[in-house]
């Protein structure tokens, strides 16, 4: 399996975050893009550094969106690169 381009990082009982998840869910697929989900609740590394901006979406590594995830800007973000 490829490499996730995409890394969703939240919190369970987040509804931010399950918003956050359908919207990656429904561009990565449509593009057959790799993404996985990070959990603060599993990490304490990702804890210290998100746990006011989640959910947290990386591409690649970079910081593409806190908070809230706009699909259309998630789009353009991954044909972009």
């Amino acid at each position: 399996m490829a490499e996730a381009r995409v890394v969703l990082i939240g919190k369970p009982d987040c509804h931010l975050c399950e918003e956050a998840r359908v919207v990656v869910a429904r561009v990565c697929v449509a593009r057959n893009i790799a993404w996985v989900e990070k959990s603060l609740a599993d990490d304490p590394e990702l804890a210290d550094e998100f746990w006011e901006h989640i959910p947290v979406v990386l591409i690649d590594g970079e910081v593409h969106s806190r908070w809230f995830v706009d699909e259309k800007d998630l789009e353009t973000a991954l044909a972009a690169r």
